[in-house]
């Protein structure tokens, strides 16, 4: 089993010789990632693991987990949102081959042969990001009381509604 994560890697000798990795990566090294994060440091655990199925199908089984910093778009606080995925993803040459993919699979479209596996991972943590982080506790709606006079002063009428003289010439 390798640990060390390669730059490039050539998919189908991948997935011939069943590679496996498994590692950490810093945030700052997934530019894509880093740019939705509060900040860049931390560290991604992960584990690739390339293979065939029983129907043949070449896949890589992606595990990675961590602790994200995201900027909470209620309070504007920076919180760690722990991620964990699992997905196991079918490597294809063309994109028509997507529909012959198995359920549970994700398509991997490898069109020159080479991976980059520090890419894949990248992917897969984009796609799990929220689209608008919370931090934990300030999911509920936010209810706000706004008042534009003094509490002790008396509220004003609602003003009258612009048809009411038009139905009090109707009833008279």
């Amino acid at each position: 089993m390798s640990t060390g994560l390669p730059e490039v890697l050539d998919a189908a000798r991948a997935v011939a010789t069943r590679r496996q990795f498994h590692g950490e990566l810093p945030l700052s090294a997934l530019p894509r990632l880093a740019s939705s994060l509060a900040h860049d440091r931390g560290k991604v655990r992960y584990a690739l693991e390339f293979g065939r199925d029983e129907l043949g199908v070449a896949f890589v089984a992606v595990r990675a987990e961590a602790s994200l910093p995201l900027m909470c778009q209620r309070t504007l606080e920076v919180f760690a949102w722990p991620l964990s995925i699992t997905v196991r993803l079918g490597i294809m040459a063309r994109e028509q081959d997507e529909s012959g993919l198995p359920p549970g699979y994700e398509p991997l479209l490898c069109q020159s042969g080479e991976l980059h596996p520090a890419e894949v991972i990248e992917d897969e943590l984009i796609l799990a990001l929220p689209t608008v982080p919370v931090k934990p506790g300030h999911e509920g709606s936010t209810e706000t009381v706004w008042r534009s006079e003094a509490p002790d002063e008396e509220p004003e009428p609602a003003p009258e509604h612009p048809f009411a003289a038009l139905k009090r010439l109707k009833t008279h």
